[in-house]
């Protein structure tokens, strides 16, 4: 039995090195990159292992047979290095069944050419054995399909390197080993191409390139155990970076250096109605909000954070416009990152929290005291009818807060604030509301739009309707309810008869703050305030002759036909006078001079 050739040994301890490196990569499947990355090592292995056999083949057939057979292996390796870069880097979305099909036609066309034969002498133009010091080595002179794939596969191997390139300067130490690692096994090979192709290699028809395999398995090795490629590769991050991007509540808009809009966030499209398809490429004065008067800030020059307020797409809330230069590695700016921060939520909860504050540590407290005090009267003389009728006010009037509190709570409620119901629902059940308050009050109610509306608006409208029967004492209250429908709106006016509300109130709820001298009777008012200002509506307050008020309100057909802003961010007004007005948190409150 003939020994094998030192040359057959060492490509046979390649072979060895890469098959290994390519079960563990095999193994790490379905991690980004695993199966290409075997597909890559496979083709080394099945490269090499043929060349063993042309080495030790004595004729000239027998040779040109395993030279043909090798061509499996070494259009593999190109393709497999790109679609392994591609996934293994977080650009997985180029690893298609039709890239990968549009990328193999070149490598296929070969192999098919070597399996017919190589007609028209397309691989090699002549097949010579030459006998060596080292060895008899198959001499081919290169035809013209010959450096073709050559420079398709430097061509692969090439733009495959650029993402793994940009990993060698990351932050994080293991994606800069693996980088390296996996260059350096794609290197060595090329180096060996080259210096054959360019006829640098003195032997005649030494390919050294299978021999550097070696130097490759090792690279991959090390890369997969010392620098755990497969189990910690980069491509969840760049895909969960992108996945904050999109999920991230903000509105956020990308405007390049020109003032063309680079790309915005889904919270942007929504919040401001943009179409993403149609808006990026367009001038960011087209399509981000109140963009001029955000572009002056940017070039004052404060280094300090910038905020302009502006109009959210459901015409209530005020959004602070933040402004972050994207800056390249040589301090360059690219592109410039606009966020939108809605403070109007913000300043609604603080609202929220310091009336409710105040109705616990004052309407609560205040009761409770008066609770205790005559209850220490009826302990000195049970027979007071007077301190009994006092406590059992006091009670209804607790029961009611705690009521008002629990319709408060429901406003914000996130299994119903995306739920609709029809608009006759919502009056019968502030009808009934009222008169669960008032049995005799006289309840007029006009021709209802057979309209859905967000079920906020029951809490709305109840509370609205509570306070026109339960604070007129008259003996059999009035009241009056009439709807409109226009544009996607409702409009719902209600009127009553009573004694109208006390401007303290409408100055508590038109500045949008309480002080401890100042501050609200209830808190029936402010639910009616946050629930208008919750569906993006509006509200007024107009006297009634001779006596009482009229409240209208102003709100969306229901929450998905919410009118979408034009280019400065503002909506269309909804079918209301002027009377409205805006307060400090960019919600709608009534107008100071009126009457209930």
């Amino acid at each position: 039995m003939t020994a094998l050739s030192p040359l057959s040994v060492t490509l046979l301890v390649a072979v060895t090195v890469g098959l290994a490196a390519a079960i563990l990569a095999w193994r790490e499947r379905p991690e980004p990159g695993a199966t290409w990355l075997a597909v890559l090592l496979a083709g080394q292995v099945w490269w090499a292992t043929f060349l063993v056999f042309e080495l030790e083949a004595t004729t000239l057939p027998a040779k040109a047979l395993w030279y043909d057979v090798q061509w499996v292996g070494v259009v593999a390796v190109p393709v497999g290095w790109l679609f392994f870069a591609l996934a293994y880097t977080g650009y997985d979305r180029y690893v298609t069944p039709f890239s990968v099909a549009l990328v193999s036609v070149l490598p296929a066309a070969t192999v098919a050419v070597a399996a017919a034969g190589d007609p028209g002498n397309l691989l090699a133009a002549d097949r010579v054995v030459r006998e060596t010091a080292v060895g008899t080595f198959l001499d081919v002179v290169p035809g013209p399909l010959y450096y073709v794939i050559a420079g398709y596969t430097y061509l692969l191997g090439a733009v495959g390197s650029i993402p793994l390139i940009q990993l060698i300067r990351d932050d994080a130490r293991p994606f800069r080993g693996q980088s390296a690692a996996l260059l350096v096994g794609t290197a060595a090979p090329w180096a060996g191409s080259v210096a054959y192709i360019s006829g640098a290699i003195p032997i005649p028809g030494l390919d050294p390139t299978p021999l550097v395999f070696g130097v490759s398995g090792v690279a991959y090795l090390l890369a997969l155990s010392r620098f755990r490629l497969l189990t910690l590769a980069p491509a969840p991050r760049r895909r969960a970076r992108q996945l904050v991007f999109e999920q991230l509540h903000d509105p956020v808009f990308v405007v390049g250096t020109e003032g063309l809009l680079v790309d915005l966030n889904e919270s942007a499209a929504e919040t401001f109605g943009v179409d993403r398809r149609e808006a990026i490429g367009q001038p960011a004065s087209a399509v981000v909000p109140k963009y001029d008067a955000v572009r002056e800030l940017d070039e004052s020059g404060d280094d300090k954070p910038r905020a302009i307020r502006v109009v959210g797409r459901d015409g209530q809330r005020p959004y602070e416009a933040t402004i972050r230069d994207v800056v390249d590695d040589h301090d360059r700016t690219t592109a410039r990152v606009i966020t939108f921060h809605d403070v109007g939520a913000y300043l609604g909860q603080q609202q929220r929290l310091n009336v409710l504050n105040r109705v616990f540590r004052h309407d609560v407290r205040t009761e409770t005291n008066l609770i205790q005090g005559y209850a220490e009267q009826l302990r000195s003389d049970p027979t007071d009818e007077r301190a009994l009728s006092i406590i059992e006010e006091s009670a209804e009037r607790m029961l009611e807060l705690s009521e008002r509190t629990r319709s408060a709570g429901e406003l914000f409620d996130p299994t119903e604030e995306s739920e609709s119901a029809p608009l006759t629902a919502a009056v019968d059940a502030a009808v009934a509301e009222a008169r669960a308050v008032a049995p005799d009050a006289r309840v007029e109610v006009g021709r209802v739009a057979a309209v859905p509306v967000p079920v906020v608006l029951e809490v709305v409208l109840g509370n609205l309707c509570t306070n026109a029967v339960g604070h007129n004492e008259a003996d059999a209250p009035w009241m009056r309810i009439d709807t409109a429908v226009a544009d996607g709106w409702v409009e719902v006016t209600v009127a009553d008869d009573g004694p109208g509300i006390d401007p303290a109130e409408y100055d508590v709820l038109d500045r949008g703050t309480e002080t401890p001298l100042r501050h609200g009777s209830g808190i029936g008012l402010w639910i009616v305030k946050w629930g208008v200002d919750h569906l993006g509506g509006r509200i007024s307050f107009d006297e009634r002759e001779p006596s009482g008020t009229v409240v209208t309100v102003c709100v969306p057909v229901d929450r998905s036909e919410t009118p979408v802003a034009d280019s400065d961010g503002e909506p269309p007004d909804p079918p209301l006078g002027d009377s409205a007005q805006t307060d400090e948190a960019g919600s709608l409150g009534p107008p100071p001079n009126a009457g209930r």
